[in-house]
């Protein structure tokens, strides 16, 4: 790791700390040459996974579209970087769990979605009406009503 200030390349870690997540780690570390301290971000990288597409076309997973994806979902909702990052984890830890070589974008799209209903029900709907393709209003409307549905099949009668 390079010194951004002096960009020395012997660099020291000085202290490691796990994020409440586990999901990544923040190191201190310190310029061996002007002794600048400065920190970084490690996180887990999912490399060899290909995603097939609808069209039948192959590329290389990348994090940067995913994140893209759930960004134009949550625009203009209340979100935080931090919040982001988690549901961008728990997708790819979902991911992980299939422990295959090669997914198609339907299922990433469908583990996307589960996400988000959990986190954001409007960025959902967003989600959805795009990677779904709704036709009509109806099935845009069916989706609708199963979210409203969906609490109240949870509660308990008193």
């Amino acid at each position: 790791m390079r010194c951004p200030v002096c960009n020395n390349s012997d660099t020291k870690v000085v202290d490691s700390r796990l994020s409440t997540d586990g999901m990544n780690i923040r190191r201190r570390r310190e310029c061996e040459k002007c002794e600048f301290r400065f920190s970084t971000l490690e996180e887990m990288e999912l490399l060899d996974l290909t995603v097939v597409k609808r069209d039948g076309r192959r590329e290389s997973y990348s994090r940067d579209k995913l994140i893209k994806g759930l960004e134009k979902s949550l625009e203009k909702r209340p979100y935080t970087e931090a919040d982001l990052r988690q549901i961008v984890h728990k997708i790819e830890r979902d991911i992980q769990k299939k422990r295959r070589g090669e997914l198609t974008a339907k299922d990433i799209g469908e583990l996307l979605m589960k996400q988000l209903k959990a986190f954001d029900k409007v960025a959902y709907i967003r989600f959805a009406s795009v990677y779904q393709s709704f036709d009509d209003v109806k099935t845009f409307e069916e989706l609708l009503r199963s979210l409203i549905a969906a609490p109240k099949a949870g509660k308990k009668k008193k």
